[in-house]
């Protein structure tokens, strides 16, 4: 009798056991998947601020080509081409995504008053080289928007997954820090609904 009350304290002793190392084995599996997910998602947000800058750089680049096309034109328009290239080398200065954001909001506010300028030259809007440059600068303003989307996407995913329950564990116990977007700023004009009058 003693012995079976032995055998029965024994079972469920063991069933406890086995229960508990279970619960920790998968605790201990989901650390490691919720870890691993959050070093690949870091370094696709790493990869994808890459390809952002890449597409920078070129816009970069092109600038001084298209600054010295226009000065072909408007050679007196100093303060504007001293603008242009004073808000490309800041851009070019930048490190984070809120610095770079910073600067390429100024940058294209430049390059729009270069392109304002070129307008009141029409032989500047017909020459190839110009309509060439300005055709490269629209389609590398693409590229930056598609691959800012994507940043952006990531680091959202990013930073969820590391203020989320149980992932916020294993990023704060592995300092995860959180992504910056990267987020242009919008003019004041450009955010105001536009008015149309039928009258």
């Amino acid at each position: 009798m003693k012995n079976g009350r032995k055998a029965e304290f024994n079972l469920g002793e063991n069933m406890t056991t086995l229960i508990i190392l279970i619960i920790v084995t998968i605790l201990i599996v989901a650390g490691i998947f919720i870890y691993n997910r959050l070093v690949r998602l870091r370094y696709t947000v790493q990869s994808s601020w890459s390809d952002i800058d890449v597409q920078l750089k070129k816009r970069y680049d092109l600038v001084p080509n298209l600054v010295e096309a226009v000065k072909g034109y408007a050679s007196h328009e100093k303060t504007v081409f001293e603008k242009v290239t004073q808000a490309r080398g800041m851009a070019m200065q930048a490190n984070t995504p809120a610095e770079t954001a910073r600067a390429e909001t100024m940058l294209r506010d430049t390059l729009k008053s270069l392109f304002a300028l070129a307008e009141a030259y029409p032989e500047l809007k017909a020459n190839a080289n110009f309509l060439q440059l300005q055709a490269q600068l629209q389609d590398l303003e693409n590229n930056i928007e598609n691959a800012r989307r994507y940043y952006n996407a990531v680091a959202r995913d990013y930073n969820t997954l590391i203020k989320a329950f149980p992932s916020n564990l294993i990023a704060g116990s592995f300092h995860f820090q959180p992504a910056e977007f990267f987020q242009l700023e919008t003019p004041e004009a450009e955010r105001k609904p536009v008015k149309v009058s039928f009258s």
